[in-house]
């Protein structure tokens, strides 16, 4: 009897030693997945919404001469930025989208005018897969990008209280700028609910929270959603990666001023449902090789009347800044 229990024991025991491994296999296999879908290719050169207000908030005729006229807030993606770079010349990475936008509404517009500025954040990815690999975690750099962009905001909108916004982002910077646009829109943002009518307008490269159909499309834009929408089912399951599925409330009232740029292929804003990471890995296998993410400043694979996204995407911003003088 006594030899039998034991042989029942150890059976037990290995049952629930190769379960244990399975849920070990299946977490780092989802790891694998985020990675490969999330991580950017090395760049190449080249709630409810809440009711409108019944009257128009009441504001000052003036403010400070220091002020401009426009805030066009850019937020870079992954590895194009730093920390401690200079928000009104950033020279983290001289290959950023972004730059691409941000210099050449430098070039058009005086301070006065638009004060065009980048946002400094850390805009790291920690590959979840690689016990070797230290820098920050997506969490921590989305967090801080997104909570210095939101002081930026609150800090103009208290100096300047008719200081317009313009909001662009690309990649994570897209994910961020995309979170703050549904937070003003759905009057949980930095700008007050009655300032709503402040944003003139919030352009998306390469969203990862996108959801085809939930802001004005541009161009050839493919159906499918964000990678964070796609894996929003897993949450939280990798430490330091939280897909954090569709924005609640959508764009809210800034849904109409909301334009979302994805080429077909990308599968940072394109990728498909997700229901069984181990179907998945096979997939994303590719992912980390696609170089699509990497050519929005090229019209290799995104163009509208024979220009690039970051072509569009300052046509677009200089034409709201015009549209105030």
């Amino acid at each position: 009897m006594s030899k039998r229990k034991g042989s029942a024991f150890r059976s037990l025991g290995k049952v629930a030693l190769i379960v244990a491994l399975l849920g070990l296999v299946a977490v780092v296999l989802v790891a694998v997945l985020l990675f490969v879908l999330l991580k950017p290719p090395p760049p190449e050169p080249g709630g409810k919404t809440p009711p409108p207000s019944s009257s128009a908030p009441e504001r000052p005729n003036t403010q400070p001469a220091d002020c401009s006229e426009v805030l066009a807030l850019v937020v870079p993606g992954t590895w194009e930025s730093k920390a401690n770079d200079n928000p009104h010349d950033p020279t983290a990475n001289k290959r950023s989208l972004m730059l691409k936008v941000s210099s050449q509404l430098q070039e058009r517009f005086p301070e006065s005018t638009a004060d065009v500025y980048t946002v400094p954040y850390m805009a790291k990815f920690r590959n979840p897969a690689n016990l070797g690999d230290r820098q920050a975690t997506y969490n921590t750099s989305r967090a801080q990008g997104r909570k210095r962009a939101e002081a930026k905001i609150a800090e103009t909108s208290e100096h300047c209280p008719l200081t317009k916004y313009i909001l662009m982002g690309f990649s994570q910077g897209a994910v961020i700028v995309g979170d703050i646009a549904s937070d003003i829109g759905n009057g949980r943002g930095p700008l007050p609910a009655q300032d709503q009518d402040l944003v003139l307008g919030v352009g998306l490269i390469a969203d990862g929270r996108r959801q085809s159909g939930e802001q004005h499309d541009v161009g050839p834009s493919p159906d499918g959603v964000g990678a964070e929408v796609s894996l929003g089912g897993f949450g939280s399951l990798v430490p330091g990666t939280t897909m954090s599925g569709a924005r609640s409330g959508g764009f809210g009232t800034l849904a109409d001023r909301t334009y979302s740029i994805c080429a077909k292929g990308d599968l940072i804003c394109e990728a498909p449902t997700v229901t069984a990471p181990l179907k998945a890995i096979g997939q994303f296998a590719n992912a980390a090789n696609n170089p699509v993410h990497a050519m929005y400043a090229t019209t290799r694979y995104w163009e509208v009347d024979g220009g690039p996204a970051t072509e569009w995407m300052v046509d677009w911003a200089s034409s709201l800044i015009k549209g105030q003088n």
